[in-house]
């Protein structure tokens, strides 16, 4: 009797749609890769996980010191400290995963180019990590906000719909650029830098009440800008959110992540031939 294979290694022809059930075989391997990842992003430290939260909370008193006591910009009522800490919790969310979902095919071109897998899985196992630093930064903010004394409202069960709007935004803009990245190593040089610039275009370091009445629609249009104030409204509960704003980048961010891995998918028979 003749046993079937348990995978079949063919070419995708144009636009196939995702295999769910094939990344669900590989859920193991999934697992493993992501504790890989965060074991070696911490071995041979001395602070270690200290630089979870050191780096926002540095981060936050400079901007707290920049924006709020040279530029003298407004933080909506909140100690600026507490205001620019919690914009870095969101925007730390989106660098990081688009950062670390753009390296993920580079980074593991060995395993590429010797073993068969869903390649798609180096890029969500970097989502560990993320998701790991973030809880550990999210416990500094709950302890932030009682030593400054600020309440916990019920917006704060929102929370984690801002979060997965980053999430998706951020992986299917770096699923994009790993797969760019085999062929056109510019994206490397390129990436830093436009996510640098995404940093001052956003309202991490000061409110949108700052940005001129004149431009506010067109700084409306960065889908960032009504996640990150989601993150201070449910936190803080400052902050503003137009209705409009918030669909816009909801539909945006299921977009890009849809859209993100399909172009991922039409790539993928490319990457161990130029890895």
């Amino acid at each position: 009797m003749t046993t079937l294979p348990f995978v079949r290694i063919r070419p995708a022809s144009g636009w196939n749609p995702l295999d769910l059930r094939q990344l669900w075989q590989y859920r193991e391997l999934l697992s493993t890769l992501g504790r890989r990842d965060l074991t070696l992003r911490y071995r041979q430290t001395i602070l270690g996980v200290f630089w979870v939260v050191g780096q926002p909370l540095m981060a936050a008193g400079i901007f707290s010191f920049v924006f709020g006591k040279v530029a003298k910009l407004p933080s909506d009522g909140v100690p600026y400290f507490l205001f620019s800490y919690v914009g870095l919790l969101g925007w730390n969310v989106f660098s990081n995963t688009i950062t670390k979902v753009s390296a993920s095919l580079l980074g593991n071109s060995h395993l590429i180019s010797k073993v068969f897998f869903p390649r798609l899985i180096l890029p969500l196992s970097t989502l560990y990590s993320t998701l790991i630093d973030f809880g550990v930064s999210f416990g500094m903010m709950m302890l932030l906000m009682v030593v400054y004394h600020v309440p916990f409202g019920p917006q704060i069960l929102l929370l984690p719909v801002w979060t997965a709007l980053l999430l998706m935004m951020a992986l299917g803009a770096g699923l994009v650029t790993a797969a760019l990245t085999v062929s056109y190593r510019d994206v490397n040089y390129i990436l830093p830098v436009a996510v640098q610039l995404l940093l001052y275009a956003s309202p991490v370091a000061y409110a949108v009440s700052a940005v001129p009445a004149g431009l506010q629609g067109v700084y409306w249009l960065n889908p960032l800008c009504p996640i990150l104030e989601g993150y201070r409204w449910s936190l803080l509960g400052s902050g503003t959110l137009p209705p409009g704003a918030l669909l816009y980048a909801a539909v945006l961010s299921c977009a890009g992540v849809t859209l993100g891995a399909f172009a991922f998918k039409r790539l993928e028979r490319l990457f161990s031939d130029i890895i």
